[in-house]
């Protein structure tokens, strides 16, 4: 009989590329959730491309018809076209670019923080919380940063 000499140190890194490459029970749900992350991630970024390229297609695509915006400066469940008048109607042209500095997403929802540059040459934080599903945003709420170059319900004294 032949004896083979392995170190425990080579011998748990083959078993941990083993156990890696079992499917355990429930991971199809965990990829599958992973996947739909990458999908609500990609429908983020497409939302805030949106705005920066003018992109009302992309805009109206994206909301569900059920939507809703909800902010401090007063937006309580405001439905789309209220979002579309009081918001991108209003806001669209003086928006520069984002930083998402931020995207935490979920399997039907995302957080993200981001960095407004508006063309003006001024800036705004906020982070906003969607609700996503079938691929649209359901609603949006809005939390303001602080004390900004851009006026906001923060930044003029509204809170």
């Amino acid at each position: 009989m032949t004896r083979i000499t392995v170190s425990r140190r080579k011998l748990f890194a083959t078993a941990g590329v083993l156990v890696g490459a079992v499917d355990l029970p429930g991971q199809e749900r965990g990829n599958a959730l992973r996947g739909q992350n990458s999908v609500n991630e990609e429908i983020v970024r497409k939302w805030y491309a949106a705005w920066e390229n003018k992109d009302l297609g992309t805009f109206n695509a994206l909301l569900a018809d059920n939507f809703t915006f909800s902010s401090a400066a007063g937006d309580d469940h405001i439905s789309k076209s209220a979002f579309k008048s009081q918001c991108w109607d209003t806001q669209v042209d003086f928006i520069g670019h984002f930083e998402l500095e931020r995207i935490s997403a979920g399997a039907d929802d995302a957080f993200v923080k981001y960095l407004c540059h508006t063309k003006n040459g001024k800036a705004f934080r906020n982070v906003e919380y969607l609700r996503i599903a079938g691929g649209k945003l359901e609603s949006i709420e809005c939390y303001f940063g602080a004390q900004s170059s851009f006026p906001s319900a923060v930044s003029s004294g509204q809170k």
